[in-house]
Parts: structure tokens; sequence; C-alpha cells
């Protein structure tokens, strides 16, 4: 199932998006939440009159740096032996279609696709072999990181944490095999990234392991699984779309921060 957010005439609400066309796709209201035991209504808008919203609003966003060699390897950094993670905060999140804001204290901003998992349930000390249970779905993300800044602060806070960073959507795909999905980003339509998540170092169910030995997971919350080789600039007025295989395209402009 694919579960969108979205709003519409001043409400927000979940749906499961049914259709295979672009142009033909619709959203059976969700009664609840994605989170609990939920039905569908019945009740169904064409995905065209709504406005599609972050498809989740997470408590944090726990990110993995590194995890595929050859990226590490472009950026001249060593492979890690075990995973490396850093967060975004909630108010970095934004949505299919909303404006990825160049912020004024960097001068080199750089897009980073990812394949992000959401939590489905509140966890801790989650066992490997009970990582699929708590599990929501997927869906796809873009890291973007002020590059210079990262470079001299060394602290990535700043660098990959500001308003805008972590666009997500364009809604979560529940029944998927994340395991050698394909990865491609492109700017402005030309090819920037193209990996397979079975070039991970570390699998999702590694990193799962490892951050929820240390914390607790909330429903919503969302794990950033680490980009492929390609990451590079972008600027004022490019559009950058994130595709992953069996979940869809999440596309964002880039505007000067106001």
């Amino acid at each position: 199932m694919r579960i969108a957010r979205f709003s519409i005439d001043g409400n927000v609400a979940f749906g499961a998006v049914e259709g295979d066309q672009p142009d033909q796709l619709v959203l059976d209201i969700i009664k609840g939440i994605p989170f609990a035991d939920f039905e569908l209504s019945g009740t169904k808008v064409p995905l065209s009159k709504v406005r599609l919203l972050p498809p989740v609003l997470p408590n944090k966003v726990v990110a993995f740096g590194r995890n595929y060699a050859e990226h590490a390897r472009e950026l001249g950094n060593e492979v890690p032996d075990a995973p490396f993670a850093f967060f975004k905060p909630s108010t970095s999140v934004i949505g299919p279609g909303d404006a990825i804001q160049y912020p004024s204290f960097s001068e080199e901003l750089h897009h980073e696709a990812e394949l992000a998992v959401v939590i489905g349930r509140m966890c801790r000390e989650v066992p490997r072999d009970r990582v699929k249970d708590v599990v929501l779905g997927y869906t796809c993300a873009n890291d973007i990181t002020a590059r210079d800044v990262q470079r001299r602060e060394k602290q990535w806070a700043r660098a990959k944490g500001f308003d805008s960073s972590c666009p997500l959507g364009p809604w979560v795909e529940t029944d998927l095999d994340p395991s050698d999905l394909t990865i491609q980003l492109t700017v402005n339509g030309a090819q920037r990234q193209l990996g397979r998540t079975s070039e991970m170092i570390h699998s999702i169910e590694d990193l799962i392991v490892n951050i929820s030995e240390a914390m607790t997971l909330l429903p919503g919350d969302v794990i950033l699984t680490g980009t492929p080789a390609g990451v590079g600039p972008l600027n004022v007025g490019d559009e950058v779309a994130v595709t992953i295989e069996g979940i869809g395209t999440l596309t964002n402009k880039v505007v000067k921060r106001g």
C-alpha cells in the first residue's frame, strides 16, 4: 500500500494511493492514522486535487553517513567499520513540491539521494529478526547538505540540519523488499546519481539494530540509509528529483532563502 499525507480544503489527512497511471491516481481517505489499525473510508479524491505533504512528521530523523563505499571515497573519506549516525531535526523536513531554500551561510549546496525507512511503532533494542515488525514502509529522501559548512565546521548540525534540508516523499510504500532497489537522482532532467540499495555497507537491519540500542524509536521516525556516489552541487533555480524503484519520485526546486 502507498500511504500519502495530504491537505485539501484546509484539512490534513492520510490516504491510500490507488492507480497506476500518474494522471489517474486517487486517494482513498484513511479513517485514523497509519500507525495503528485503520480502515479505508471509501471516500476518494483525485491526487491532482490535493497538496501532498511530507508523508510523516518525524519526532527525529536519524541519518547514516558513508554507507556506500564509492560515496565515501568520492569525498576522500574512509569507509566506516560501524554505522555512522547523525541527526536532522524535524524542522528540516519538507514534502514533495516544497522549495529547498538555499541557506545564506553556504556557497556549496549538495544533493544526496537516499532510501528512507519509516518506523511504524515505538521500539527499543530491536532484535535483527524483528526489524521488519517495526517498519511501516519506505519513502524517498534527499539529504541536502551545505558541503562547505560541513568541511569547515566538522560538526554537521548546521550543514545538514537547516530548514528544508530533508525533503521526503511522495508517499510511504508499505509492501516493498528494500534489499536491491535502484536509486536515481536527476538535476534539471540530467542524471547525477545512480546506484542500488544492495550496495549499502550496513544493511537496514544493521542500522535499526544499531540506533535502537541507544534510543527509543517512535512511530513516524525516519531512518536515512546513506547515499550512493555522484553527489554534487545544486544552484538556485535547479529542479532536483529522487526516484526509487517501487516507490516513486520526489521532486523539489531550489530557491534563494528569503
